[in-house]
């Protein structure tokens, strides 16, 4: 955890309480709005395993390969059974992986 700081309209919060309570009380602060979540693997599969995601954009640069760290899946394909599966890939060399709930 670290403090929550704010960029323009949007106040960014860091904790490590349970997903659910952390959407939940996103929910309440955004008033209707839109709750985006943000993080690396751990925090984004967190959400994945607890059901909360609807819709979920990664992009990866196939050219830039990190030596350590989490994994986000080993294939997107692991998500097809929840979600649909759009692979864009852009003139910049990055792939845009585009997925919505079924």
């Amino acid at each position: 955890t670290r403090p929550s700081f704010t960029l323009s309209d949007t106040t960014f919060h860091f904790t490590d309480e349970d997903p659910a309570k952390v959407l939940e009380r996103a929910k309440e602060a955004a008033q209707g709005k839109d709750v985006r979540v943000g993080g690396g693997a751990t925090t984004i599969r967190a959400f994945l395993e607890a059901d909360l995601m609807d819709t979920l954009h990664v992009v990866v640069n196939p050219s830039i390969t990190l030596g350590a760290g989490a994994r986000l899946w080993e294939s997107p394909d692991e998500l097809t059974d929840r979600f649909h599966l759009d692979v864009v890939p852009s003139p910049s060399g990055v792939v845009h992986h585009l997925f919505w709930r079924k």
